[in-house]
């Protein structure tokens, strides 16, 4: 594919998320010249001049924007309004996907002008390839929208589409928020080290290596989550005393409470900036 032929992707807001879009976008042979940015804060714009040579990178929005096929908000919800009054003449022709927490389709349909619009719930492993994302598209987005959609976070993991708006603030509460909760138990685990006379180092690799091989496993397996932890549990063994003390303390109901907090959060930042 010639440089001429790649569809201009324009990105407004140019933060950690656009950033982990565009250096996957980037490292996969797309020319940075078929990038643009727009970014009004000043040390963000010059840290893109670091990190992405060539990269175009506007103060404020121009023209130049209406060449966009596909736009894509990566701004704060707060900023959207804002951000969307000073853009919606140039975009509204353009593909419209947000990365952006709460800010709902119909919201951004209106703000942008456009009828076309992809929500996406990102999480923080996108940085290293290795996230997923939650879409939602609107009823006018075509399938070839849908495909380059995918092809744009393809860089920076998997994706999965549901069918419904509001399952989007499950999947917040499930794998956008879910890597603080891995962070979480990976502290606990480290401190237990720790208490059992490993140093700060050896509990923390540890800890890290044992919950990313179990994921892996999980993953390549294709067996429940239940069997394989069965598998590893011998009645009156190690792995069974400290399911029983899980269990008997409520660890899994604690869990489910905490992601069913966060689901209902993501429905009042919803309320909030999405309406």
């Amino acid at each position: 594919m010639t440089q001429s032929s790649y569809p201009l992707i324009a990105f407004i807001g140019g933060g950690n998320m656009a950033s982990a879009i565009i250096g996957g976008l980037l490292r996969a042979g797309r020319p940075a010249e078929s990038l643009l940015v727009v970014e009004p804060y000043a040390p963000q714009r010059d840290r893109l001049a670091v990190e992405f040579a060539q990269l175009p990178v506007l103060a404020a929005a121009d023209a130049s924007l209406a060449r966009a096929a596909l736009v894509v908000w990566a701004v704060k919800p707060q900023l959207f309004a804002e951000a969307a009054a000073a853009c919606a003449s140039h975009v509204d022709q353009a593909l419209q996907l947000s990365v952006m927490a709460g800010v709902r389709v119909g919201a951004i349909a209106r703000a942008s002008g456009a009828e076309r619009v992809v929500r996406s719930m990102p999480n923080t492993p996108a940085l290293i390839g290795q996230g997923i994302a939650g879409l939602y598209a609107n009823t006018a987005v075509s399938a070839d929208d849908r495909v380059l959609v995918e092809q744009v976070l393809a860089p920076t993991g998997r994706t999965l589409w549901v069918e419904q708006e509001s399952d989007l603030d499950a999947v917040t509460a499930l794998s956008g928020s879910g890597p603080a909760y891995f962070f979480y138990v990976v502290e606990a685990m480290s401190a237990a080290g720790q208490q059992m006379g490993l140093s700060e180092a050896q509990s923390r690799e540890l800890a890290l290596a044992t919950c990313a091989g179990a994921a892996a496993l999980a993953l390549q397996s294709g067996e429940s989550p239940t069997l394989l932890r069965e598998r590893v549990t011998s009645k009156g063994g190690t792995t069974h005393a400290a399911i029983s003390s899980l269990q008997a303390d409520g660890v899994g109901a604690a869990v489910q409470r905490a992601v069913l907090a966060a689901q209902q959060r993501a429905r009042e930042l919803g309320d909030e900036f999405g309406s």
